[in-house]
């Protein structure tokens, strides 16, 4: 029952209530989907980003222990390629260190060349690789080690078999690998506290092929760290270095070097890149002939920390978004509401009769326009009213003074033709012909037309004027000028006649004898001009200005009824680009100019 209520209080009747709800819903949806969506794919981008740091680490770590396996490597091959430094080699791990000297002693007299040196070609290869911390070469034959540190000392250990499990843990241990440092054997040489890995490699007769000892190189583990790079920083979890038997080499948390690492499944596991185990993500690279390992372990945990201030960052942004998505859009369209119900009540207002109301709304969007439009509409309204109805009564006035006469029409016709008839008979036919004139002068007058021709017009100019000419015979004339093609044009009636009669009342002048008046129609554009010129008595300056303003002012009581009845009815009816023009000089002449609107044939009562 609640909803309800609250649904037909605010929403059924409520566009902008339904506008606003549909939106924020829609904007909520949107909203917290494509944040999901961005949460997904940058935590996604954040993860493989994670990875290939991992990725990078451990390809950079195994490049390090790969390069310090390979010149291990490089060492033995530089002494096979050398015979000299080869037979010395085999010389020096065949024999006490004692015949090694004489022998190298007899060699360097005999011969006229100096032999290259076993011991001082291990020492310069201790001293070109900072990274190392012992060089030892191991005499099978002798079980003797000869030691080179990063001191620079060089030292021969006895490794009897009676004394020390040296030559046993050597013999055991697998050959050409990458190890941890053999217990004994760091016993033996007393070797340094810390990380070290160490590279081993079988030392053989190159002539006889027959192993004859080893090769060990002891490496700073801690110097994988500088392998790293920029990588440094920025790896998660643990990554560690592990021998074939799971022995750590070097680890980057400290806590396995030393021991046999526990999850040999993370060793074992069948991919290198992202494979989960036991909550880890493992990545690793193995080196085949070195056999070590490089393994990344990261947490599962530790990896989804590396997105979470992505996802407190991604949420916060999505509540200020629905925030602004929701809370911007209802007061825009509150506002617009607003605006909406003031325009419902106006119309009211209009519809209950008060066309006087406006809306105050001066902004330039829709409202507004359709504010402006309502307020002009209205103007436009009152100004028809205002005008159909004014030009209603001057077009009453006029038919009413032009129609005084109408009493009895059938009476006067008679009677004016028996007068004419009359005349005729007696001889005065100059009578008759303004009889006749003065007749059908008065049918164009009292003959209603529904169509009112410029021609209709124009014929009753040329009968008033017929009744004139023949009046003052040859002291006056007139001229009528009019294209055919406009002849048929509508225009208002008597609208040319008032000013024939306004110059045969004021302006003729019956002393002269060149008394003279034209009428000219022509188009203009979208105008018709109809142009009567006189050479009256004329206007005197007062006397114009004082006419012209009563064109001016058409509610001011003004003496030229005629004129400005004319005007009036043309502005009122087509607007105020039409009307008359007034021009004057006293003593030459009068023109009057008279703007109709072309209309065509159509209905002359259009407006």
């Amino acid at each position: 029952m609640f909803p309800g209520k609250l649904y037909r209080k605010y929403l059924k009747n409520n566009l902008f209530m339904k506008i606003i709800l549909l939106f924020s819903v829609i904007a909520v949806v949107t909203i917290i989907t494509f944040s999901y969506l961005m949460f997904l794919l940058m935590s996604q981008a954040v993860v493989q980003r994670q990875m290939e740091i991992q990725k990078r680490t451990v390809e950079s770590i195994n490049s390090y222990i790969e390069q310090k396996y390979d010149s291990v490597q490089s060492m033995m091959r530089d002494v096979y390629r050398d015979t000299e430094l080869t037979a010395n080699t085999s010389y020096l791990l065949e024999h006490p260190y004692e015949d090694y000297v004489r022998y190298r002693l007899d060699r360097y007299f005999n011969e006229s060349n100096a032999t290259t040196d076993t011991v001082q070609f291990f020492r310069n290869q201790v001293e070109d690789d900072p990274d190392i911390r012992s060089l030892m070469l191991y005499s099978a034959a002798e079980q003797q080690l000869y030691v080179y540190n990063d001191q620079g000392k060089f030292q021969i250990i006895s490794t009897n078999a009676a004394h020390s499990f040296v030559p046993d843990a050597l013999y055991l241990e697998e050959e050409g690998s990458v190890t941890a440092p053999n217990t004994w054997v760091s016993q033996a040489i007393s070797s340094p506290e810390g990380p070290m890995f160490t590279v081993r490699t079988p030392v053989n007769n190159k002539i006889s092929l027959r192993n004859i000892g080893q090769l060990l190189v002891y490496f700073d583990a801690s110097e994988v760290w500088g392998s790293m790079g920029n990588y440094k920083d920025d790896f998660k979890g643990k990554i560690l270095v592990l021998a074939a038997d799971g022995d750590v080499l070097f680890d980057t948390s400290g806590t396995y070097y030393g021991k046999r690492y526990p999850y040999p499944e993370q060793m074992n596991s069948a991919y290198t890149d992202g494979e989960e185990v036991g909550g880890m993500i493992i990545t690793k690279q193995t080196h085949t002939q070195g056999g070590f390992t490089v393994l990344s372990a990261v947490p599962k945990q530790e990896l989804a920390a590396t997105y979470r201030g992505l996802r407190n960052m991604i949420f916060i942004i999505c509540l200020i978004c629905l925030l602004f998505a929701i809370i911007t859009p209802t007061l825009f369209i509150n506002n617009f509401a607003r605006r909406t119900h003031k325009i419902i009540k106006f119309t009211r207002k209009v519809k209950n009769g008060d066309l006087d109301a406006r809306i105050t709304d001066v902004r330039e969007d829709e409202l507004g326009q359709i504010s402006k439009s309502f307020n002009d509409m209205l103007d436009e309204l009152n100004l028809h009213i205002d005008r159909v109805f004014k030009a209603e009564i001057k077009q009453k006035h006029t038919e009413i003074a032009a129609l005084e006469a109408r009493v009895n029409p059938h009476f006067l016709y008679n009677t004016l033709e028996v007068i004419r008839m009359r005349a005729i008979s007696q001889g005065a036919s100059d009578v008759g012909e303004m009889i006749y004139s003065l007749s059908v002068l008065f049918k164009s007058y009292v003959h209603q037309k529904p169509k009112h021709t410029m021609k209709d017009e124009l014929e009753a100019c040329r009968l008033y004027l017929e009744l004139f000419r023949i009046r003052y015979k040859d002291k006056f004339s007139y001229t009528m000028e009019c294209g055919k093609e406009l002849t048929g044009r509508v225009v208002l009636k008597m609208s040319l006649q008032p000013i024939i009669e306004n110059y045969i009342l004021h302006g003729m002048r019956v002393d002269k004898n060149d008394n003279h008046i034209s009428v000219a129609v022509a188009k203009d554009g979208q105008y018709l001009r109809a142009v009567v010129t006189d050479n009256g008595r004329g206007i005197a300056p007062d006397r114009l200005v004082q006419l012209k303003e009563g064109l001016l002012q058409p509610d001011e009581q003004s003496e030229s009824f005629g004129l400005r009845s004319i005007h009036e009815r043309l502005k009122l009816l087509y607007g105020s680009e039409y009307g008359i023009e007034l021009q004057s000089e006293a003593g030459t002449g009068t023109t009057v100019t008279v703007y109709f609107p072309d209309l065509g044939e159509d209905d002359p009562n259009h407006v």
